[in-house]
């Protein structure tokens, strides 16, 4: 469904991805097909590799933590510069076990870049549910996003 919707809309995807390590990369590209519609997948689970990879400024990361909507809106845009996407969602969060930084186990802040629309960040709460569950759950929940996009 994602891949017909990007391909009906000549979308060219990437990902950026921390917590999820490449799930959403991995599941986009399960589907046969995909290689029409899927340009990168960007793994920075580091700061440096947000920095030196998508262009995160440090001043950012340093300001509100990897774990912000503010880094999320930073990867998804550098994602779609760096890459020949139109679309790119981020993904940035703590899937535990525990919480850091005085965030919370299930936080996870995700952007949403688009060639000619404003940057879209949001922070969905997943809860303390074990590391497996919140990176599955962010990973459905970006699919969505993606999905929305191209359905709008």
């Amino acid at each position: 469904m994602l891949i017909a919707a990007a391909r009906r809309k000549g979308a060219r995807i990437a990902t950026a991805e921390s917590c999820t390590g490449g799930l959403v990369a991995a599941a986009i590209t399960e589907v046969a097909g995909a290689s029409d519609v899927f340009d990168a997948g960007f793994v920075t689970y580091s700061e440096p590799a947000k920095i030196a990879m998508l262009g995160v400024r440090a001043e950012t990361l340093a300001r509100t933590g990897a774990i912000s909507q503010e880094v999320a809106r930073e990867m998804a845009e550098g994602a779609l510069a760096r890459s020949a996407a139109t679309l790119a969602v981020a993904i940035t969060g703590i899937a535990g076990p525990g919480g850091a930084e005085g965030k919370p186990e299930g936080r996870v802040c995700f952007a949403l870049a688009q060639t000619g629309h404003a940057t879209q960040a949001k922070t969905v709460e997943f809860g303390p549910q074990g590391r497996a569950a919140v990176r599955a759950a962010a990973t459905a929940e970006a699919l969505l996003l993606l999905q929305a996009a191209l359905d709008s």
